[in-house]
């Protein structure tokens, strides 16, 4: 009998939870076939037989999450490809039901109730036991909201009892915050206690939802929750300063148009993209403290530059890295980027490839429009997104003489964090980036 176990899904990821069988018990498999898919928190990944064989025993049903090495299923190699058709013609209806409906309160192989990592650090700093918690999200997942209510204090029976006839007097202000909700709002591990979805925080409560006749409720999909709860995070936790720069793509635009018909040739797309993330790498070598993060009373500067790119994908907005991006050529970025986005869209990417970036840039695409600032992801301190790229009016300045001439402009906003960087370095490393570019002077070989 070979066991299947949870493999480790990156360099990061502790569990991952059971989507989707393939198989059922009984049926029989060949090597490196399907048998089921994972989610965790980064990507989702298939889990493929390691040997041939009949699929003995399914120990993990579909929303069970499961920690690395916890076993996923049984194989029985021994047996015989008819032996294994006979047995799943004769599996039975309670293995196709349960592969099918997952249970009513998903937990894991430990009894753990199904939780994101950043939910369960929620919960231990709240003092709450997830196990009490009843998760209102996709398959009885515990959201921020529910431990934030479990951790509400409850009204004693002497307030639950109390005359209504009896009003408490009314008060001119809000007093001042005690120390003990002070101590609770402002978390160290991880900034701003959010508010609890649908309900708000202290005296503002968010009005209730009316339905209306043609109102279409659409449930997010599981990405979506995750990148919802990441934004929020980074919000309250990372304050989010933005600074903009101009900046003039004429020697860049000439210099990709000399080399983008011989790439293209060759597979690779030399795109404007490719040279900012060569111009951002750059920049980044030469202003560390951009390429850091934030740790509890310190900051660290990383070793290894990770460009993460966002890509938009049918499932939504990922962002895998280019690892050790200030070791690579522009023909290596280039190839890089090329690659990511393929897998992205194809829904191939790995946790690992969406972990460990230390610095992302955000391409909005054709219709990006003027500029906008992004929010951070985190851990990193920034983050940079391009603008629209137009034909704009511009001075062009040769020596003592002055003449206007049209050139393709693009305004790229940094937003980053101000708990480390201050205006002066976000503003040299902006301004690296753009001169980069202004010049255009990139080795394309």
């Amino acid at each position: 009998m070979i066991d299947v176990p949870m493999p480790q899904l990156g360099e990061s990821v502790a569990e991952g939870t059971v989507t989707k069988w393939v198989v059922r018990e009984g049926d029989h498999v060949e090597r490196e076939q399907v048998l089921l898919e994972v989610a965790t928190d980064k990507a989702d990944t298939e889990v493929r037989a390691p040997a041939s064989g009949r699929v003995a025993k399914i120990l993990a049903q579909e929303g069970q999450t499961i920690a690395k090495g916890g076993l996923l299923c049984q194989l029985d190699e021994t047996a015989g490809a008819a032996a294994s058709a006979a047995a799943s013609a004769a599996a039975p209806a309670p293995a196709a039901a349960a592969a099918v409906t997952p249970p009513a309160a998903p937990a894991s192989s430990g009894g753990a109730p199904l939780a994101s990592p950043s939910v369960r650090k929620m919960a231990r700093e709240h003092d709450v036991e997830l196990t009490r918690v009843q998760g209102t999200g996709d398959q009885g997942r515990v959201t921020p909201g529910d431990v934030m209510r479990a951790a509400a204090p409850q009204p004693t029976p002497a307030a639950a009892h109390a005359s209504p006839a009896i009003a408490p007097p009314p008060i001119a202000a809000p007093p001042a915050p005690a120390p003990q909700e002070l101590a609770a709002l402002l978390n160290a591990g991880s900034g701003f206690v959010p508010p609890i979805p649908g309900l708000g925080y202290g005296a503002y409560k968010v009005p209730p939802y009316a339905p209306k006749p043609g109102d279409q409720v659409v449930p997010f999909s599981r990405r979506r929750r995750i990148t919802a709860d990441h934004m929020v995070y980074s919000k309250q936790v990372s304050p989010h300063v933005a600074t903009v720069a101009e900046v003039d793509l004429h020697a860049t635009a000439r210099l990709r148009d000399q080399h983008k018909d011989r790439l293209k040739k060759e597979g690779i797309p030399l795109t404007f993209l490719t040279f900012i993330c060569v111009a951002t790498v750059q920049a980044l070598r030469e202003h560390p403290d951009m390429n850091a993060r934030v740790l509890e009373g310190s900051y660290v500067r990383l070793r290894d530059v990770n460009l993460g790119v966002a890509v938009d994908t049918p499932g939504g907005l990922v962002v895998p890295s280019i690892k050790s991006a200030d070791t690579l050529s522009l023909r290596g970025i280039a190839t890089a980027i090329d690659d990511l986005a393929q897998r992205a869209k194809a829904g191939k990417v790995t946790a690992d490839d969406l972990s460990g970036t230390s610095f992302s840039v955000s391409n909005p695409g054709l219709k990006g429009n003027l500029f906008g600032a992004a929010i951070i992801s985190q851990p990193n301190v920034g983050i940079l997104r391009m603008g629209e790229i137009k034909k704009r009016p511009v001075v062009v300045t040769n020596g003592e003489d002055e003449s206007i001439a049209i050139h393709p402009v693009m305004y790229l906003a940094l937003s980053y964090d101000h708990r480390m960087v201050d205006g002066a370095l976000a503003n040299s490393f902006l301004w690296r980036v753009a001169d980069l570019l202004s010049r255009g002077e990139f080795e394309v070989r």
